[in-house]
C-alpha cells in the first residue's frame, strides 16, 4: 500500500485501498482452500472475494478511472488496468469452477495490478487532479457497500 504521498487522504482513493486490503486478504482465505483442494472452500472463497472484486473494480472505472482516462496521458494506462481487471475476473471464474492450479498466477496478477494503481494511478491522480475533478469522481463512484472506511471528503 502507498503511504508516501498521501493520496490515501483523498476519500474515493482511501476508499479503494481500504478495498485493496479487504481484496488481498480474501484472496489468502482462497489460496489456503486451493492448497488444501478444497472444492467447497475454494466456491465460498471465490464467492467472498468476487463479492469484493466485482464492485470495486466498477466503482473504479465508472469514477477515477473514467476522469483520468479523458486525459491523453492517462488513457493509454487506464485502458491497461481496465483489461487488467476484465482478465482477474476471468481468472477468477476459472479458479472457481475447479482449475485451483490457476491461483499463483491469479494473485501474482492481483497483486501486481493493486501495486499499479496504489503507486502509479491514484498518485498520478492526485498531482493532476484539483477539486473539480475530485467532486466528479465523487459523483461518477457508486457508493461503497457495505464498507466502513466511508471518510468524510478529504481533498
Amino acid at each position: 500500500m502507498c503511504s508516501y504521498c498521501g493520496c490515501e487522504s483523498i476519500t474515493v482513493v482511501g476508499r479503494f485501498m481500504a478495498e485493496h486490503v479487504e481484496i488481498i486478504n480474501a484472496s489468502g482465505d482462497l489460496r489456503r482452500a486451493c492448497e488444501r483442494r478444497d472444492d467447497a472452500a475454494v466456491e465460498r472463497a471465490a464467492h467472498r472475494l468476487g463479492h469484493l472484486l466485482d464492485p470495486h473494480t466498477s466503482a473504479e472505472e465508472s469514477g477515477i478511472f473514467a476522469v483520468l482516462s479523458e486525459d491523453p496521458e492517462f488513457t493509454d494506462h487506464v485502458a491497461t488496468l481496465c483489461a487488467e481487471h476484465d482478465d482477474l475476473g476471468r481468472q477468477l471464474v476459472a479458479i472457481r469452477r475447479g482449475e485451483h492450479r490457476r491461483f499463483p498466477v491469479f494473485e501474482r496478477a492481483l497483486r501486481d495490478h493493486i501495486d499499479r494503481e496504489e503507486n502509479g494511478l491514484f498518485p498520478a491522480a492526485a498531482i493532476a487532479f484539483a477539486g473539480p475533478e475530485w467532486d466528479r469522481v465523487e459523483s461518477l463512484t457508486p457508493a461503497a457497500h457495505g464498507h466502513p472506511h466511508e471518510h468524510p471528503h478529504a481533498v
